[in-house]
């Protein structure tokens, strides 16, 4: 059973607010002041309720003084009169987790004291859960969770496998994903940036040289394919190799043998993972790759989705790359506001886990004490925040249809649309959506 503490000085709300909460299966320790934070961490509540005669704007930058200060991350649900978008922005600026229009029913507000309480234990499961400075895919989304089953299935194989993806979602990533499952983990898996290695260069970069194959050859050099022997060769922006690269390729998968400069063929055995964020049917199409190459490679296919098609995700990431800065730098931020994460999971991250790694790091070199703020963020991102639109009428229709299907539960809708309840909130006050009459059950009237 989770313990609240309910902060309300008024004893006839506090009073209704008690009831509802217990009736729903929550302990309740009622407390009159309005020092919500520190008193739930003294009476060990999971966490506080800060009752609608405390949501005034005075109050609630006090609230945010307190959340700044607790060495503690003390979840606060805020209840506030009527739908006030602009008290819901001084409560985000705060760090405040989700704040309910007040009155509502007891089902509205056990809902929110239940996604409040979820989150929190969400994010403590993924601080614990993720050791940092280990390169791992990172996730919980439907989206990545088939993707690391499909990984793991072929990683017992000694199938071909190309992995597409935009730039920045983790190719490589997957790539140690597989190594590290299949039956090669205890030899090396060798990276290729076949990008950058120049045709003059090629074979010997690849395939090694014997001594005094060419001026300068001093003494006999392997090559990366030979490195890999036994283990796995990862070829990363194949979709950029020229066509004379493509045909050396080529020859080696066919005939699983390879041919130093200036010297004899060998046998060597490789398993073979290829990356590209280009799209290889195309290039085929075009020309620009070898139909053979493709066809050999083209086995045991992965595509990797973008970071905005699994923005569940960013959460988990973020945690684990705080880890990882705090350790590399000797910091202790342990949480964004609530502001900034809006902001955060408003933008669309195109350069997807990359582009957040980089921008968490730069988040917390901004940082002062143990909270990141929107002051902090990427210009990109605040940028993005601040050209959002207006109201339209189709987001207001998306907005309506998410409420009407999960029968104006704002807790499901919010789940529906991959908002927080705080944004929901946001965004119904933008719109002007305003709930049935049918939903004005009261906890007064409790």
């Amino acid at each position: 059973m989770s313990t609240i503490l309910l902060a309300e000085p008024n004893p006839a709300v506090r009073v209704g607010l008690d009831r509802a909460l217990r009736s729903q299966g929550f302990c309740v320790v009622p407390a009159g002041g309005d020092e919500a934070v520190r008193e739930a961490r003294e009476r060990n509540a999971q966490m506080a309720v800060a009752g609608v005669s405390l949501a005034a704007a005075s109050l609630i930058e006090r609230l945010g003084e307190q959340l700044r200060q607790s060495p503690v991350w003390v979840p606060v649900l805020l209840l506030v009169s009527g739908m006030n978008e602009e008290l819901a922005a001084a409560a985000l600026k705060a760090g405040v987790s989700e704040y309910l229009p007040y009155p509502c029913s007891p089902f509205e507000l056990a809902g929110a004291a239940r996604h409040c309480l979820e989150r929190h234990y969400r994010w403590n499961r993924s601080t614990r859960c993720v050791p940092p400075g280990k390169p791992q895919m990172i996730g919980e989304s439907h989206a990545i969770e088939e993707v690391k089953a499909y990984l793991a299935r072929v990683a017992s194989t000694d199938s071909t496998i190309p992995i597409t993806g935009e730039t920045g979602t983790g190719k490589e990533l997957a790539a140690e994903f597989v190594h590290r499952h299949g039956g090669r983990k205890h030899r090396g898996m060798v990276t290729v940036n076949c990008a950058a290695i120049p045709d003059t260069l090629l074979e010997s970069e690849l395939f090694g040289y014997e001594r005094g194959a060419f001026t300068g050859a001093q003494t006999s050099r392997e090559g990366k394919w030979k490195e890999a022997d036994g283990g796995t060769i990862f070829l990363d922006e194949i979709g950029d190799m020229s066509g004379y690269a493509q045909a050396k390729i080529l020859r080696a998968i066919d005939s699983k043998e390879i041919q130093r400069l200036g010297g004899a063929g060998m046998a060597v055995d490789v398993r073979i993972i290829a990356a590209t964020n280009q799209d290889l049917e195309s290039l085929v199409r075009e020309g620009k790759f070898r139909k053979d190459l493709y066809f050999r490679l083209n086995v045991a296919r992965v595509h990797l989705p973008a970071l905005r098609e699994r923005n569940e995700d960013i959460t988990p990431i973020v945690s684990f790359y705080l880890q990882e800065y705090n350790a590399r730098f000797g910091r202790a931020v342990t949480r964004l506001t609530e502001e900034a994460w809006e902001q955060v999971m408003s933008y669309d991250w195109p350069g997807n886990i990359r582009e957040l790694k980089n921008a968490i790091e730069s988040m917390l070199i901004h940082s002062h004490g143990g909270e990141i703020g929107s002051e902090d963020l990427p210009p990109a991102v605040v940028e993005r925040w601040a050209e959002e639109p207006g109201a339209t009428a189709s987001e207001r229709k998306r907005l309506i249809s998410a409420l009407t299907s999960t029968n104006w539960n704002r807790s499901r809708a919010a789940d529906k649309l991959r908002w927080s309840r705080v944004t929901l909130y946001r965004k119904m006050a933008k719109c002007e959506v305003t709930p049935p009459v049918r939903e004005l059950a009261q906890v007064s009237q409790y």
